[in-house]
Protein backbone atom coordinates (compact mmCIF):
# COMPACT_ATOMS: atom_id res chain seq x y z
CA UNK A 1 0.00 0.00 0.00
CA UNK A 2 3.09 2.26 -0.64
CA UNK A 3 1.79 5.09 -2.66
CA UNK A 4 3.71 6.04 -5.92
CA UNK A 5 4.54 9.93 -6.13
CA UNK A 6 0.82 10.89 -7.66
CA UNK A 7 -1.00 7.98 -6.21
CA UNK A 8 -4.45 8.86 -3.94
CA UNK A 9 -3.25 9.46 -0.40
CA UNK A 10 -6.80 10.29 0.55
CA UNK A 11 -9.29 7.50 0.53
CA UNK A 12 -10.13 6.94 -3.23
CA UNK A 13 -11.48 9.47 -4.91
CA UNK A 14 -10.38 11.95 -2.04
CA UNK A 15 -6.47 10.55 -1.52
CA UNK A 16 -3.98 11.35 -3.14
CA UNK A 17 -0.54 10.97 -2.99
CA UNK A 18 2.19 13.54 -2.70
CA UNK A 19 4.91 14.94 -4.68
CA UNK A 20 8.54 14.87 -3.87
CA UNK A 21 9.01 17.67 -1.49
CA UNK A 22 5.52 18.69 -0.40
CA UNK A 23 5.15 18.54 2.64
CA UNK A 24 1.29 16.84 2.22
CA UNK A 25 -1.85 19.18 2.07
CA UNK A 26 -4.96 18.24 4.30
CA UNK A 27 -7.10 20.34 2.63
CA UNK A 28 -10.24 18.81 1.45
CA UNK A 29 -10.61 20.96 -1.59
CA UNK A 30 -7.15 20.32 -2.90
CA UNK A 31 -7.13 16.27 -2.40
CA UNK A 32 -10.39 16.33 -4.65
CA UNK A 33 -8.70 18.03 -6.79
CA UNK A 34 -5.80 15.98 -7.29
CA UNK A 35 -7.92 12.62 -8.16
CA UNK A 36 -8.64 14.09 -11.60
CA UNK A 37 -5.21 14.25 -13.44
CA UNK A 38 -4.37 17.39 -15.61
CA UNK A 39 -4.90 16.83 -19.21
CA UNK A 40 -1.45 15.93 -20.17
CA UNK A 41 -0.40 14.99 -16.89
CA UNK A 42 1.44 11.19 -16.78
CA UNK A 43 0.20 9.66 -13.41
CA UNK A 44 1.90 6.48 -12.51
CA UNK A 45 -1.18 3.46 -12.27
CA UNK A 46 -0.89 2.14 -8.73
CA UNK A 47 0.42 -1.43 -8.89
CA UNK A 48 -1.39 -4.39 -9.10
CA UNK A 49 -2.06 -6.26 -6.29
CA UNK A 50 -2.46 -10.45 -6.85
CA UNK A 51 -5.32 -11.72 -5.56
CA UNK A 52 -4.20 -15.27 -4.41
CA UNK A 53 -5.83 -16.87 -1.66
CA UNK A 54 -4.74 -19.94 0.50
CA UNK A 55 -6.45 -23.05 -1.13
CA UNK A 56 -9.53 -23.46 0.30
CA UNK A 57 -8.33 -26.74 2.14
CA UNK A 58 -5.70 -24.24 4.16
CA UNK A 59 -8.13 -21.50 4.38
CA UNK A 60 -11.00 -23.84 5.00
CA UNK A 61 -13.80 -21.14 4.16
CA UNK A 62 -16.82 -20.82 1.21
CA UNK A 63 -18.73 -18.16 -0.55
CA UNK A 64 -22.06 -20.31 0.06
CA UNK A 65 -25.83 -19.18 -1.33
CA UNK A 66 -28.86 -20.60 1.27
CA UNK A 67 -31.97 -20.60 0.88
CA UNK A 68 -33.38 -17.94 3.84
CA UNK A 69 -37.24 -17.72 4.14
CA UNK A 70 -37.24 -14.59 6.07
CA UNK A 71 -34.71 -12.88 9.21
CA UNK A 72 -35.64 -15.59 11.59
CA UNK A 73 -33.57 -18.12 9.29
CA UNK A 74 -31.16 -15.71 8.74
CA UNK A 75 -30.41 -15.23 12.37
CA UNK A 76 -30.03 -18.81 12.58
CA UNK A 77 -27.23 -18.63 9.99
CA UNK A 78 -25.42 -16.33 12.02
CA UNK A 79 -25.47 -18.34 14.87
CA UNK A 80 -24.06 -21.16 12.54
CA UNK A 81 -21.27 -19.39 11.80
CA UNK A 82 -22.21 -18.16 8.77
CA UNK A 83 -21.46 -13.97 7.47
CA UNK A 84 -24.13 -12.84 5.82
CA UNK A 85 -23.16 -10.40 3.17
CA UNK A 86 -26.28 -10.45 0.57
CA UNK A 87 -29.60 -10.42 1.25
CA UNK A 88 -31.48 -11.35 -1.83
CA UNK A 89 -35.67 -12.57 -1.88
CA UNK A 90 -35.69 -16.04 -0.28
CA UNK A 91 -31.76 -16.65 -0.45
CA UNK A 92 -28.47 -14.82 0.72
CA UNK A 93 -25.08 -15.30 -0.21
CA UNK A 94 -22.00 -14.77 2.39
CA UNK A 95 -18.81 -16.42 3.70
CA UNK A 96 -18.51 -19.59 6.01
CA UNK A 97 -16.34 -22.15 7.03
CA UNK A 98 -16.20 -25.94 5.88
CA UNK A 99 -17.57 -26.73 9.49
CA UNK A 100 -20.32 -24.08 9.34
CA UNK A 101 -20.91 -26.22 5.72
CA UNK A 102 -21.40 -29.17 7.46
CA UNK A 103 -23.85 -28.12 10.23
CA UNK A 104 -26.23 -26.45 7.18
CA UNK A 105 -26.05 -29.90 5.66
CA UNK A 106 -28.20 -30.88 8.68
CA UNK A 107 -30.22 -28.29 8.38
CA UNK A 108 -33.94 -28.92 6.67
CA UNK A 109 -34.81 -25.56 6.43
CA UNK A 110 -31.79 -24.04 5.43
CA UNK A 111 -30.66 -25.65 1.70
CA UNK A 112 -27.54 -24.89 0.30
CA UNK A 113 -27.93 -23.89 -3.19
CA UNK A 114 -24.31 -23.43 -4.08
CA UNK A 115 -20.65 -23.52 -2.11
CA UNK A 116 -17.71 -22.02 -3.74
CA UNK A 117 -14.38 -22.35 -2.33
CA UNK A 118 -12.75 -19.32 -1.44
CA UNK A 119 -9.94 -19.05 -3.94
CA UNK A 120 -12.05 -19.85 -6.96
CA UNK A 121 -14.53 -17.24 -5.13
CA UNK A 122 -12.02 -14.44 -5.10
CA UNK A 123 -10.62 -15.25 -8.55
CA UNK A 124 -14.18 -14.41 -10.16
CA UNK A 125 -14.57 -10.55 -8.04
CA UNK A 126 -14.05 -7.28 -9.39
CA UNK A 127 -9.99 -6.51 -9.99
CA UNK A 128 -10.38 -3.06 -9.80
CA UNK A 129 -9.84 -2.45 -6.02
CA UNK A 130 -6.43 -4.42 -5.87
CA UNK A 131 -5.29 -2.15 -8.81
CA UNK A 132 -6.55 1.18 -7.39
CA UNK A 133 -5.12 -0.15 -3.87
CA UNK A 134 -2.96 2.90 -3.08
CA UNK A 135 -6.16 4.85 -3.00
CA UNK A 136 -7.08 3.71 0.49
CA UNK A 137 -5.39 4.56 3.23
CA UNK A 138 -3.30 1.63 5.43
CA UNK A 139 -3.00 2.00 9.16
CA UNK A 140 0.59 3.64 8.79
CA UNK A 141 -1.24 6.79 6.38
CA UNK A 142 -4.21 6.47 8.15
CA UNK A 143 -2.17 7.74 11.53
CA UNK A 144 0.08 10.07 9.48
CA UNK A 145 -3.00 11.43 7.93
CA UNK A 146 -4.70 11.95 11.70
CA UNK A 147 -1.88 13.57 12.82
CA UNK A 148 -1.26 16.00 10.26
CA UNK A 149 -4.85 16.96 10.03
CA UNK A 150 -4.29 17.66 14.18
CA UNK A 151 -0.80 19.76 14.11
CA UNK A 152 -2.32 22.03 11.08
CA UNK A 153 -5.55 22.72 13.15
CA UNK A 154 -3.73 22.58 16.46
CA UNK A 155 -5.87 24.95 17.62
CA UNK A 156 -9.30 23.32 17.71
CA UNK A 157 -7.35 19.56 16.89
CA UNK A 158 -5.35 16.82 19.12
CA UNK A 159 -4.89 13.50 18.18
CA UNK A 160 -4.98 10.63 21.25
CA UNK A 161 -4.84 6.79 21.72
CA UNK A 162 -7.43 5.47 22.98
CA UNK A 163 -6.06 2.07 23.64
CA UNK A 164 -4.40 -0.58 21.91
CA UNK A 165 -5.58 -3.22 19.71
CA UNK A 166 -4.55 -7.44 19.97
CA UNK A 167 -1.13 -7.04 18.51
CA UNK A 168 -0.03 -3.43 19.99
CA UNK A 169 -1.37 -1.23 17.39
CA UNK A 170 -2.58 2.36 18.69
CA UNK A 171 -6.19 3.40 18.33
CA UNK A 172 -6.18 6.78 17.26
CA UNK A 173 -8.84 8.90 17.93
CA UNK A 174 -9.20 12.47 16.35
CA UNK A 175 -10.42 14.99 18.17
CA UNK A 176 -12.13 18.45 17.64
CA UNK A 177 -12.87 20.43 20.41
CA UNK A 178 -12.03 24.60 20.54
CA UNK A 179 -11.72 24.38 24.11
CA UNK A 180 -10.36 21.02 25.29
CA UNK A 181 -7.51 18.86 23.78
CA UNK A 182 -6.52 15.18 24.19
CA UNK A 183 -8.46 13.47 27.30
CA UNK A 184 -9.07 16.54 29.12
CA UNK A 185 -12.82 16.50 29.78
CA UNK A 186 -15.69 18.87 28.85
CA UNK A 187 -19.21 19.23 29.32
CA UNK A 188 -19.96 20.44 25.65
CA UNK A 189 -22.55 17.76 24.12
CA UNK A 190 -20.66 14.89 22.14
CA UNK A 191 -20.49 13.09 19.02
CA UNK A 192 -18.67 9.91 17.69
CA UNK A 193 -17.76 8.53 14.79
CA UNK A 194 -15.86 4.79 14.28
CA UNK A 195 -14.86 3.03 10.92
CA UNK A 196 -13.36 -0.17 10.60
CA UNK A 197 -14.62 -2.08 13.34
CA UNK A 198 -14.63 -4.98 10.84
CA UNK A 199 -11.23 -5.25 8.60
CA UNK A 200 -12.30 -5.68 4.77
CA UNK A 201 -14.66 -2.96 4.97
CA UNK A 202 -11.83 -0.16 4.15
CA UNK A 203 -14.54 1.90 2.62
CA UNK A 204 -15.99 2.26 6.32
CA UNK A 205 -11.88 3.73 7.26
CA UNK A 206 -12.24 5.82 4.42
CA UNK A 207 -15.42 7.95 4.95
CA UNK A 208 -14.92 9.53 8.33
CA UNK A 209 -11.46 10.08 7.67
CA UNK A 210 -12.13 12.35 4.93
CA UNK A 211 -15.08 13.88 6.56
CA UNK A 212 -12.81 14.98 9.16
CA UNK A 213 -10.26 16.40 6.43
CA UNK A 214 -13.80 18.29 5.28
CA UNK A 215 -14.60 19.61 8.64
CA UNK A 216 -11.38 21.20 8.52
CA UNK A 217 -11.83 22.63 5.25
CA UNK A 218 -14.87 24.20 6.29
CA UNK A 219 -14.40 25.38 9.79
CA UNK A 220 -14.83 28.90 9.14
CA UNK A 221 -18.50 28.27 7.75
CA UNK A 222 -21.05 29.72 9.92
CA UNK A 223 -22.53 26.39 10.74
CA UNK A 224 -19.13 23.98 10.82
CA UNK A 225 -17.99 27.17 13.00
CA UNK A 226 -20.47 26.78 15.52
CA UNK A 227 -20.45 23.17 15.69
CA UNK A 228 -16.93 23.48 16.55
CA UNK A 229 -17.30 25.96 19.04
CA UNK A 230 -20.40 24.07 20.89
CA UNK A 231 -19.71 20.62 19.94
CA UNK A 232 -16.96 17.47 21.41
CA UNK A 233 -16.53 15.88 18.28
CA UNK A 234 -14.58 12.61 18.03
CA UNK A 235 -13.31 10.62 15.43
CA UNK A 236 -11.96 7.08 15.39
CA UNK A 237 -11.67 5.67 11.79
CA UNK A 238 -9.85 2.58 12.38
CA UNK A 239 -10.62 0.77 15.33
CA UNK A 240 -9.22 -2.56 13.87
CA UNK A 241 -6.10 -1.59 12.88
CA UNK A 242 -5.04 -5.21 13.06
CA UNK A 243 -7.49 -6.55 11.21
CA UNK A 244 -7.34 -3.82 8.32
CA UNK A 245 -3.36 -4.96 8.02
CA UNK A 246 -4.21 -8.78 8.17
CA UNK A 247 -6.24 -7.99 5.17
CA UNK A 248 -4.31 -6.97 2.87
CA UNK A 249 -0.73 -7.73 4.33
CA UNK A 250 0.46 -10.35 1.45
CA UNK A 251 -0.97 -8.33 -1.26
CA UNK A 252 -3.72 -11.02 -1.53
CA UNK A 253 -7.19 -10.07 0.00
CA UNK A 254 -8.02 -11.94 2.92
CA UNK A 255 -11.72 -11.24 2.69
CA UNK A 256 -10.81 -11.01 6.42
CA UNK A 257 -13.82 -10.00 8.86
CA UNK A 258 -12.75 -10.11 12.30
CA UNK A 259 -9.53 -9.19 14.77
CA UNK A 260 -6.28 -11.14 14.69
CA UNK A 261 -6.94 -12.98 18.17
CA UNK A 262 -5.53 -16.43 17.96
CA UNK A 263 -8.29 -18.48 19.89
CA UNK A 264 -7.76 -21.84 21.46
CA UNK A 265 -7.76 -23.81 18.44
CA UNK A 266 -5.62 -21.70 16.18
CA UNK A 267 -8.23 -19.92 14.44
CA UNK A 268 -7.41 -16.31 14.07
CA UNK A 269 -10.03 -13.58 15.06
CA UNK A 270 -13.11 -12.41 17.04
CA UNK A 271 -15.91 -10.56 15.46
CA UNK A 272 -15.67 -7.33 17.26
CA UNK A 273 -19.06 -6.33 16.28
CA UNK A 274 -20.56 -9.34 18.24
CA UNK A 275 -18.34 -8.62 21.62
CA UNK A 276 -19.84 -5.71 23.33
CA UNK A 277 -22.10 -6.69 26.63
CA UNK A 278 -25.57 -6.38 25.08
CA UNK A 279 -27.27 -9.69 24.68
CA UNK A 280 -24.08 -10.80 24.63
CA UNK A 281 -23.61 -14.16 22.22
CA UNK A 282 -27.17 -14.62 21.92
CA UNK A 283 -29.11 -14.59 18.62
CA UNK A 284 -27.30 -13.49 15.85
CA UNK A 285 -23.85 -14.83 16.89
CA UNK A 286 -21.51 -17.80 17.07
CA UNK A 287 -19.27 -19.43 20.20
CA UNK A 288 -17.60 -21.64 17.45
CA UNK A 289 -13.65 -19.78 17.58
CA UNK A 290 -13.46 -20.93 13.40
CA UNK A 291 -17.22 -18.46 12.74
CA UNK A 292 -16.78 -15.13 11.18
CA UNK A 293 -19.19 -14.19 13.87
CA UNK A 294 -17.20 -15.64 16.52
CA UNK A 295 -18.14 -13.14 19.54
CA UNK A 296 -14.93 -13.98 21.81
CA UNK A 297 -14.49 -15.76 25.07
CA UNK A 298 -16.61 -13.08 26.98
CA UNK A 299 -18.34 -10.05 26.40
CA UNK A 300 -15.42 -7.22 25.71
CA UNK A 301 -12.81 -10.06 25.68
CA UNK A 302 -11.01 -8.35 22.70
CA UNK A 303 -8.82 -4.92 23.57
CA UNK A 304 -10.42 -2.73 20.90
CA UNK A 305 -13.54 -2.95 22.09
CA UNK A 306 -12.49 -2.67 25.63
CA UNK A 307 -10.99 0.33 24.51
CA UNK A 308 -14.29 1.56 22.95
CA UNK A 309 -15.72 0.41 26.28
CA UNK A 310 -13.45 2.47 28.57
CA UNK A 311 -13.82 5.45 26.29
CA UNK A 312 -17.34 5.78 25.97
CA UNK A 313 -18.08 5.35 30.00
CA UNK A 314 -15.52 8.10 30.77
CA UNK A 315 -17.25 10.42 28.67
CA UNK A 316 -20.56 11.22 29.55
CA UNK A 317 -20.97 14.11 27.32
CA UNK A 318 -21.11 11.47 23.88
CA UNK A 319 -24.95 12.14 23.03
CA UNK A 320 -24.33 10.98 19.11
CA UNK A 321 -22.82 8.15 17.30
CA UNK A 322 -21.76 6.52 13.69
CA UNK A 323 -20.26 3.40 13.34
CA UNK A 324 -19.56 2.57 9.91
CA UNK A 325 -19.95 -0.83 8.04
CA UNK A 326 -20.24 -2.31 4.32
CA UNK A 327 -22.14 -3.01 2.15
CA UNK A 328 -25.76 -2.51 1.97
CA UNK A 329 -26.77 1.23 1.61
CA UNK A 330 -29.07 1.10 4.85
CA UNK A 331 -28.92 3.13 8.36
CA UNK A 332 -30.12 0.73 11.56
CA UNK A 333 -31.10 1.79 14.46
CA UNK A 334 -30.97 -0.20 17.66
CA UNK A 335 -32.12 -2.73 18.41
CA UNK A 336 -30.56 -5.12 16.64
CA UNK A 337 -30.02 -7.92 19.47
CA UNK A 338 -34.02 -8.17 19.95
CA UNK A 339 -36.86 -7.91 17.58
CA UNK A 340 -38.77 -5.16 20.73
CA UNK A 341 -38.30 -1.63 20.09
CA UNK A 342 -36.74 0.56 22.35
CA UNK A 343 -38.92 1.02 25.22
CA UNK A 344 -38.92 4.76 25.52
CA UNK A 345 -41.13 6.11 22.98
CA UNK A 346 -39.61 9.29 22.57
CA UNK A 347 -36.38 7.56 21.65
CA UNK A 348 -37.74 5.34 19.74
CA UNK A 349 -39.18 7.97 17.78
CA UNK A 350 -35.87 10.12 17.61
CA UNK A 351 -33.74 7.29 15.69
CA UNK A 352 -37.24 6.66 13.60
CA UNK A 353 -36.88 10.91 12.32
CA UNK A 354 -32.97 11.16 12.48
CA UNK A 355 -32.59 7.94 10.24
CA UNK A 356 -35.13 8.75 8.47
CA UNK A 357 -33.48 12.09 7.75
CA UNK A 358 -30.25 10.88 7.17
CA UNK A 359 -31.82 8.09 4.43
CA UNK A 360 -33.01 11.67 2.54
CA UNK A 361 -28.68 12.54 2.49
CA UNK A 362 -27.49 9.36 1.58
CA UNK A 363 -30.53 7.55 -0.31
CA UNK A 364 -29.59 4.90 2.09
CA UNK A 365 -32.59 2.94 3.58
CA UNK A 366 -33.64 3.11 7.21
CA UNK A 367 -34.47 0.76 9.41
CA UNK A 368 -34.60 -1.08 12.54
CA UNK A 369 -31.65 -3.26 13.14
CA UNK A 370 -33.45 -6.03 13.99
CA UNK A 371 -35.57 -5.96 11.29
CA UNK A 372 -32.77 -7.02 8.83
CA UNK A 373 -31.85 -10.37 11.45
CA UNK A 374 -30.60 -10.23 14.66
CA UNK A 375 -27.63 -9.85 16.12
CA UNK A 376 -26.43 -9.48 19.13
CA UNK A 377 -23.15 -8.13 20.98
CA UNK A 378 -23.95 -5.21 18.65
CA UNK A 379 -21.84 -1.86 19.59
CA UNK A 380 -25.00 0.54 18.53
CA UNK A 381 -27.26 -1.40 21.16
CA UNK A 382 -24.43 -1.13 23.87
CA UNK A 383 -24.17 2.64 23.38
CA UNK A 384 -27.58 3.26 23.94
CA UNK A 385 -28.32 0.66 26.63
CA UNK A 386 -24.93 1.48 28.67
CA UNK A 387 -24.79 5.09 27.81
CA UNK A 388 -28.34 6.32 26.36
CA UNK A 389 -26.37 7.60 22.99
CA UNK A 390 -28.66 7.62 19.75
CA UNK A 391 -26.08 5.21 17.99
CA UNK A 392 -26.74 4.42 14.27
CA UNK A 393 -25.01 1.73 12.17
CA UNK A 394 -24.44 3.05 8.54
CA UNK A 395 -23.52 -0.08 6.10
CA UNK A 396 -22.00 2.04 3.30
CA UNK A 397 -22.72 1.42 -0.39
CA UNK A 398 -21.29 -1.24 -3.01
CA UNK A 399 -21.71 -4.27 -4.55
CA UNK A 400 -18.71 -5.94 -2.46
CA UNK A 401 -16.47 -5.42 -0.25
CA UNK A 402 -13.55 -4.65 -2.52
CA UNK A 403 -16.04 -1.98 -4.82
CA UNK A 404 -12.71 -0.43 -6.32
CA UNK A 405 -12.29 3.42 -6.45
CA UNK A 406 -14.78 4.95 -8.35
CA UNK A 407 -17.50 4.72 -5.36
CA UNK A 408 -15.45 6.98 -3.36
CA UNK A 409 -15.98 10.21 -4.24
CA UNK A 410 -20.10 9.59 -3.85
CA UNK A 411 -19.73 7.43 -0.96
CA UNK A 412 -17.73 10.19 1.11
CA UNK A 413 -19.27 13.12 -0.38
CA UNK A 414 -23.45 11.84 0.41
CA UNK A 415 -21.87 10.62 3.90
CA UNK A 416 -20.73 14.02 5.17
CA UNK A 417 -24.17 15.38 4.71
CA UNK A 418 -25.21 13.08 6.84
CA UNK A 419 -22.30 13.10 9.27
CA UNK A 420 -23.07 17.01 9.08
CA UNK A 421 -26.95 16.50 10.22
CA UNK A 422 -25.83 14.66 13.15
CA UNK A 423 -23.63 17.40 14.21
CA UNK A 424 -26.36 19.58 13.97
CA UNK A 425 -28.77 17.22 16.40
CA UNK A 426 -26.34 16.77 18.70
CA UNK A 427 -27.09 19.24 21.24
CA UNK A 428 -30.11 17.73 21.23
CA UNK A 429 -31.29 15.16 19.12
CA UNK A 430 -35.44 15.23 21.09
CA UNK A 431 -34.78 18.12 18.51
CA UNK A 432 -35.66 15.95 15.39
CA UNK A 433 -39.46 15.55 17.19
CA UNK A 434 -40.61 18.81 16.91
Amino acid sequence: MKKTILSLLLLGGFSVALKAGDTGSTSFDQLLSRITPVAGDAVPAPAVLKTVLPPPEVDGRYWLTVLAADKHVRTRLLEAGMDIVEIMPGKVSGFAHANTLKLLSLEKSMQVESAVPMAKYVASINKDFPAADAVYHNYSETTDLLKAMASKNSDIASVFSIGKTYEGRDIWCLRINSTAKGEAGSSKPGALYIGNHHAREHLSNEVPLLFAAWLFDHRNDADVKQYISTLDIYIIPMLNGDGAEYDIRTGSYQSHRKNVRVNADKTIGVDLNRNYDSWWCEQGASHSPWADTYCGTKAFSEPESQAIKKFTEARPNLKTHISYHSFASTILYPWGGSEEDVADARDKQVFINAAAQMGVLTGYHPEKSSDMYVATGDSCDWAYAAARIFAFTFELEGRGFYPGAAIITNAVQKNIKAAVYLLSITDNPYKVLN
